[in-house]
């Protein structure tokens, strides 16, 4: 699997994660679910966008490299 591939699975994965907690959070809307949000969904979710900017960038690099080597 190249980078593109991965990161298109990342974002895929995030978009589910958030569709699902949209689908949770219209049943289970208390303390402990915003509790829950905040110590576990959020820092994924930040998480991934980290991880997909790096792979952005992981993208570049192998780009200039396959270049150079031509």
């Amino acid at each position: 699997m190249g980078v593109h591939e991965g990161r298109g699975q990342l974002g895929k994965s995030m978009k589910d994660l958030n569709r699902k907690w949209l689908e949770t959070k219209g049943s289970w809307d208390d303390g402990t679910s915003e509790a829950f949000e905040k110590r576990h969904v959020l820092p994924i979710e930040r998480d991934m966008r980290t991880a997909i900017a790096a792979m952005d960038q992981i993208a570049i690099h192998l780009a200039n490299a396959r270049r150079d080597c031509e």
